[in-house]
């Protein structure tokens, strides 16, 4: 079995149509703690939803649902959390936060969450 990976689901959401709802029940399904950031508390998959007011310290992986266009207000929350690597899922790419995350040596992967844990290379 894998290395759990502590990771932080920003975009997270309680609509189970969203990546997000669904990536947070595969983490834990997988046994990777999870912090979730939303814009609306709630809980999935017993996890509490947050909004931004906690800087974590010990988070592997943060993996994004937040469209290019909404990034800029996470970028010093991104920043200050010190992540060993940024997941940009589909539609989260954007050149302004990946060259940022290099500039402070965080590792960046253009992929997919869901992909990575179902062929178990998260």
């Amino acid at each position: 079995m894998s290395e759990k990976k502590k990771t932080l689901v920003l975009g997270a959401s309680i609509n189970p149509e969203r990546y997000s709802y669904k990536a947070i029940h595969r983490l834990v399904q997988h046994g990777h703690p999870v912090v979730a950031i939303g814009m609306s508390s709630g809980e999935v998959a017993g996890i509490h939803i947050e909004q931004v007011n906690h800087i974590y310290k010990d988070i592997d992986t943060i993996t994004l649902y937040v469209g290019p266009l909404n990034q800029p207000f996470f970028y010093n929350y991104i920043i200050d959390t010190k992540p060993k690597r940024i997941i940009f899922n589909p539609g989260t790419e954007n050149q302004e936060l990946l060259k940022l995350a290099v500039e402070n040596g965080i590792e960046t992967e253009l992929a997919c969450t869901l992909v990575l844990l179902s062929v178990n290379n998260y």
